[in-house]
């Protein structure tokens, strides 16, 4: 690639809690509401989790899905959606407030607030413990909407709608190049060495090891969002998904399928549990067979556009402009259905889940308030905010709890901080 120079409660060891007498863990403690002292039940989750309970040995509770690799690499463990109805969505906690004065000083923000540390607003970009903000870096003029970190290199790459590509040097801060794209960026997504760009009438392509540069053509007007599975590439488009598969040999991707079925855009996109899963401007969402590339199921629960999708664990997750977020679960028959609903005050626009330092799940939420909501799952129970200036589309989970948040300004970093002990 040629680039132009350019409310996490805390955890306690409470005095005279032997754990090895009591192995259960403290439900309210798990719904962040526990007020006990000392608490007889354990406030971790036990130190030896079943197998099924892990995501490639890393200990972690809850499991978000990954796309499979490229170039021969071995695909990534999808969940497997099953017949468990989870009860405990959102019982405990989904109302919950972090705190009464959650918004944020326009002066502050402005930089001329006269109240200082007397204003009864935020005086800060977060609210909540457990994550903290490590920078803020600012070059794209408009609305970034697309974060990728690379495995294993020193570099972020974002994309925006000012129509170009920077890369930022994870070390430093700071932008080290710039690419000029000829159109407003839709979504971008990275998949081992690569990176895929969803532009007008267009999809880019660069491999970030040997500099290799290509351009797919095919889709109609933007393209909206991408997801890779083995060696599929899945891109979806004003027409519908447009599928492009990786080709080792010529080491080139090559037009294999156009999916049809949905009557306007596809905007997002996900893979879990062999399924592809595409969700459309006309509010629904469509289950497709990856192995016959078949619309097996169509979902019409939502309406308003379905903005983002997620699998965790055994399920399918889905936010839409309607301002509800659905959790989604398989029947006996197989066939999905909706099991929980979150409401909201705003439309939600995306989705992504991480563990946080303690391995616990966590859900976080854009909103077109310009705000991201950070969620406990299943409980719903809210762990704090995120705010900026503008709306936040694009949001990437990177490594050792860091993660991004892009918006209108640029982007920032957060990173889950440990949970402080007392003995």
């Amino acid at each position: 690639m040629d680039l132009d120079g350019g409310g996490n409660r805390r955890v306690y060891n409470r005095p005279g809690t032997d754990s090895s007498k009591n192995q259960k863990v403290c439900f309210h403690w798990r719904a962040g509401k526990c007020n006990r002292f000392p608490c007889p039940f354990l406030h971790s989750e036990p130190s030896h989790p079943p197998a099924s309970a892990t995501v490639n040995g890393s200990g972690n509770h809850k499991r978000f899905a990954d796309d499979s690799g490229l170039s021969g690499q071995p695909p990534r463990r999808s969940p497997n959606f099953k017949n468990n109805h989870n009860n405990n969505w959102g019982r405990i906690g989904s109302k919950k407030a972090v705190r009464k004065t959650d918004k944020v000083c326009n002066y502050w923000v402005r930089g001329n607030c006269s109240y200082g540390d007397k204003c009864k607003f935020l005086h800060s970009w977060s609210l909540g413990e457990g994550f903290s903000m490590l920078n803020h870096l600012d070059g794209h003029q408009k609305l970034v909407s697309g974060i990728v970190l690379p495995a294993g290199m020193d570099k972020l790459f974002t994309v925006s709608k000012d129509e170009t590509l920077r890369a930022w040097d994870t070390n430093s801060g700071q932008c080290t190049g710039v690419i000029n794209l000829g159109g407003e960026v839709g979504c971008m997504i990275g998949e081992g060495p690569w990176l895929f760009v969803g532009i007008p009438n267009a999809v880019k392509v660069w491999n970030t090891q040997t500099n290799q540069e290509l351009t797919l053509s095919g889709p109609v007007g933007q393209v909206y969002a991408m997801v890779v599975f083995n060696d599929l590439l899945f891109a979806g488009t004003q027409e519908g998904i447009l599928v492009w598969k990786f080709n080792p040999i010529t080491n080139t991707f090559e037009p294999a399928a156009s999916l049809k079925g949905h009557a306007l855009p596809v905007v997002s996109l996900i893979v879990g549990a062999n399924r592809l899963y595409s969700g459309s401007v006309d509010h629904s969402i469509k289950v497709w067979s990856l192995e016959t590339l078949q619309c097996i199921q169509t979902l019409t629960e939502h309406n308003d556009v379905v903005m983002s999708l997620l699998c965790w664990d055994q399920f399918l997750l889905s936010c839409s402009l309607d301002k509800t977020i659905k959790v989604w679960v398989a029947t006996q028959n197989g066939n999905l259905e909706v099991a929980y609903t979150h409401n909201e005050e705003n439309g939600v626009l995306n989705l992504r889940g991480m563990p946080d330092m303690e391995s616990k799940p966590v859900l976080l939420c854009a909103c077109n308030d310009n705000y991201v909501r950070l969620f406990d799952l299943p409980s719903f129970s809210e762990r704090g905010k995120i705010f900026a200036k503008q709306e936040i589309r694009a949001i990437e989970v990177g490594p050792s709890g860091l993660f991004f948040t892009g918006d209108g300004t640029g982007f920032k970093v957060w990173k889950w901080t440990e949970p402080v002990s007392i003995s």
